[in-house]
C-alpha cells in the first residue's frame, strides 16, 4: 500500500485493496484493528482504517469521485479535507510548524486521541518522527525513538533498527534500540525469545568503536532480558537469516538499507 498518486487509476487499486481488507476483517470478526495508512507524491494522502469505519483524510477531490464510483464503499468512508501539505524536501522542523492542517499531523494526532493505533507513513519520515515526538510519548525510560524495518533474511524476515532516526547513539540507545527490537519481532512473529545482534566491521568482542563495545558489555551482562545475544553480526550477513534482530545506529543502518535497496 505504499504508492505514488501518480495515475488515474492508483485509487481506484487502493479501494479494491481495501474492500479486499475490509471484507477479510469482516469475516474473521476482527472489529478492533485500527491502522493509519498514507499514500503519498507531493500530496499526503491518508487512509484510516478505524473499526472498520475508514475515514479518507486528504486535500485531493480525487479520492470524494473515487469513492463514490463505488456505491459499496460510501458506507464505511468519511472525506476529511486538509489545507496544508507537507512536502519531501522540507526539513522537519519546518514542517512541524506549519503542520497542524495537514494529513499527517491529524493522522498522528488520532493516535492521540485513540483513534487508531497503528500509523504507516511514505510520506516525509523526519516530519512524522518530529510530529510523532511532539504528540505521543515514548516509553518510560525511552528518549530516543528508533526507525525499525523488516528485512528479508534466507529463513523469513528480520527487524532491523535504527534506520535513520538518530545518526548519533551512544550505548543506552543501543541497549533500548536492541529491548524495542525484540518486543517487536516477538508481537509479530510469535517468538518467545529473539536473537540479537548488533552490526559492527567484525565478529570479535574487541572489534568496533568504543560505545559498539560498551553496548556489547551492557547486553552481554545483563540477566533480565527478553531476548538472546549472540555478539556481533558483519554487513554480510544480514540476510543470512540467523539474527532475528541487528541493532545498529541511524547512519549505520541507514547506508546499509540504501545499499541494500540497489
Amino acid at each position: 500500500m505504499y504508492s505514488n498518486f501518480a495515475d488515474d487509476n492508483f485509487f481506484e487499486e487502493q479501494m479494491d485493496m481495501l474492500k479486499s481488507w475490509h471484507y477479510q476483517d469482516e469475516v474473521n470478526d476482527s472489529e478492533t484493528d485500527r491502522c493509519i495508512v498514507f499514500l503519498s507524491d507531493f500530496k499526503i494522502l491518508s487512509l484510516f482504517i478505524v473499526s472498520l469505519f475508514p475515514m479518507v483524510i486528504t486535500d485531493c477531490a480525487a479520492a470524494n469521485d473515487a469513492i463514490n464510483n463505488d456505491k459499496s464503499l460510501v458506507p464505511y468512508c468519511e472525506i476529511i479535507d486538509t489545507k496544508d501539505v507537507i512536502l519531501d524536501d522540507e526539513s522537519p522542523l519546518a514542517a512541524a510548524k506549519k503542520s497542524k492542517d495537514t494529513s499527517m499531523w491529524k493522522a498522528i494526532e488520532s493516535l492521540k486521541n485513540k483513534k487508531a493505533d497503528i500509523a504507516l507513513s511514505a510520506g516525509n519520515t523526519g516530519a512524522m518522527l518530529v510530529i510523532s515526538r511532539l504528540l505521543l510519548n515514548t516509553i518510560t525510560g525511552i528518549n530516543k525513538p528508533a526507525l525499525a524495518a523488516l528485512w528479508p533474511n534466507q529463513n523469513n524476515m528480520s527487524v532491523v533498527l535504527d534506520l535513520g532516526a538518530n545518526i548519533e547513539c551512544n550505548e543506552k540507545n543501543l541497549s533500548d534500540f536492541a529491548c524495542m527490537g525484540s518486543a517487536l519481532f516477538k508481537s509479530l512473529f510469535l517468538n518467545g525469545r529473539p536473537r540479537i545482534a548488533l552490526l559492527n566491521i567484525g565478529l570479535e568482542e574487541n572489534k568496533g568503536n568504543e560505545i559498539l563495545k560498551k553496548t556489547y558489555s551492557i547486553l552481554k551482562k545483563e540477566k533480565i532480558k527478553n531476548f538472546e545475544f549472540c555478539g556481533y553480526i558483519e554487513g554480510n550477513h544480514i540476510m543470512d537469516g540467523n539474527i532475528d534482530v541487528i541493532v545498529t545506529d541511524g547512519f549505520t543502518g541507514n547506508i546499509a538499507l540504501k545499499t541494500a535497496e540497489g
